[in-house]
C-alpha cells in the first residue's frame, strides 16, 4: 500500500469510512465552485469518484491520495496525480491536484500534501513533468502552485463548460525538493 507521511499529514489509499467525510467536502458549494461546472456532488457521486480514483491507481500506478490529519485522524480531502482526461489537449501530461474541506483551508495543508505528491511523482514514479490546471481566478490554488514552483504555461478554455482555465507546469528534472 502506498503511503506518504509528512510532518502533519498521512497521504494514503482510500478506506470505506472516507466516503462520508469526502461526500461532505464535495457537497460544499464553496469548495466546489472552482471544480468542473461548480456543481456539488452527493454521496453516490462521491462513491463513484472514489471508485474511479482507486481504478486509476490500479491502471496508471498513481492516483489521488486520501489526505488524513495525523493529529486527529480526520479526512481533510485529497491530493494526488491524475490524467486530465477532461482536457484532452493536456494529455498525456499528468496533473497534480488537490481538494480540501473548507475547515482545512489557510493552514498550509494543501501545499504540504502537494509538495509530497511532487516528490512522489519524481522519486517514486519517475515522471519528468507535471502540470496543474485550475479555473482562472482561483487564487488559492494558484498560490499553492507558486509555492510548488509550477510556472504559468498557458490559458485555455474548458472544453465542456467554456470557462477559462490556466495550465501551470514544472519540469521535474529541475525540481528541487
Amino acid at each position: 500500500m502506498t503511503e506518504i507521511h509528512t510532518p502533519r499529514l498521512l497521504l494514503r489509499r482510500w478506506h470505506d469510512d472516507d466516503l462520508a467525510p469526502m461526500a461532505d467536502i464535495n457537497a460544499d458549494p464553496v469548495v466546489m465552485r472552482w471544480v468542473g461546472d461548480g456543481s456539488v456532488l452527493d454521496l453516490d457521486q462521491t462513491a463513484e469518484a472514489i471508485e474511479r480514483w482507486e481504478e486509476e491507481w490500479d491502471d496508471e500506478g498513481f492516483g489521488l491520495f486520501a489526505v488524513e490529519l495525523l493529529a486527529s485522524g480526520e479526512l481533510a480531502g485529497f491530493a494526488g496525480l491524475s490524467l486530465p482526461e477532461y482536457l484532452p489537449e493536456a494529455m498525456p501530461d499528468v496533473e497534480i491536484t488537490w481538494r480540501l474541506g473548507r475547515q482545512f483551508w489557510g493552514q498550509g495543508y494543501a501545499s504540504e500534501a502537494a509538495q509530497a505528491v511532487l516528490e512522489f511523482a519524481l522519486q517514486d514514479r519517475g515522471l519528468e513533468r507535471v502540470i496543474a490546471i485550475d479555473r482562472l481566478g482561483n487564487e488559492a490554488s494558484e498560490n499553492v502552485m507558486r509555492k510548488l514552483g509550477l510556472a504559468f504555461e498557458r490559458e485555455t478554455a474548458h472544453p465542456e463548460y467554456g470557462h477559462a482555465l490556466t495550465v501551470h507546469s514544472i519540469d521535474l528534472t529541475e525540481y528541487q525538493a
